[in-house]
């Protein structure tokens, strides 16, 4: 059956051929666009192109010697607009203080960091400070954190008020005289 298709598909195609392909031949063709001038075909004007030609490669022994003791030095300008607190910030940023607390060894691969920038805490840290909270709220108040961490005590206390560390509940087994589902 399929045979027949193949068949008929090429009676198809084959069908007035050699008319399609003698229309075709028989077509005129576009004309192709004309070419570019290139530089062999247009007239050269060797005295003032050669003698400008020899000036550019020449080299210049006096600009060359003059051009080595050239120095630039540049320094970004200080915006006379800035408070004194975004210095302030600035500098913060760049003191550093040794870890209270860090993970045992390289768990996760990460590097071993040994100290943060003043104002910051890591993840285990946090943690820390978060359960301490929790468990002695009296002992560890935003202001024992934010001192004993280096930190601005809004900031402790947006910790405190923002962030609640997981409880973790572990329920007990319940005995085999409980209820089970049996097959039917």
């Amino acid at each position: 059956m399929s045979n027949m298709g193949a068949r008929i598909t090429r009676l198809i195609t084959n069908f007035n051929l050699e008319n399609r392909v003698q229309r075709e031949i028989s077509k005129l063709k576009p004309r192709a666009a004309p070419r570019h001038p290139t530089s062999d075909s247009l007239p050269q004007h060797n005295t003032a192109a050669g003698s400008m030609t020899e000036d550019i490669n020449q080299r210049n022994d006096p600009l060359l010697y003059m051009l080595k003791d050239v120095y630039v030095q540049s320094k970004d300008p200080v915006s006379q607009g800035e408070d004194v607190s975004t210095v302030k910030k600035a500098e913060l940023a760049t003191e550093r203080r040794l870890l209270k607390f860090s993970l045992p060894g390289d768990p996760y691969g990460i590097c071993d960091v040994t100290d943060v920038p003043k104002g910051k805490l890591t993840l285990v840290e946090a943690l820390t400070v978060l359960n301490n909270h929790k468990n002695m709220p009296k002992t560890w108040t935003t202001e024992k954190m934010a001192q004993e961490y280096s930190l601005d005590p809004k900031d402790a206390k947006a910790l405190v008020d923002f962030f609640i560390p997981f409880d973790v509940q572990i329920i007990p087994a319940e005995s085999a005289k409980s209820k089970q589902i049996n097959d039917s």
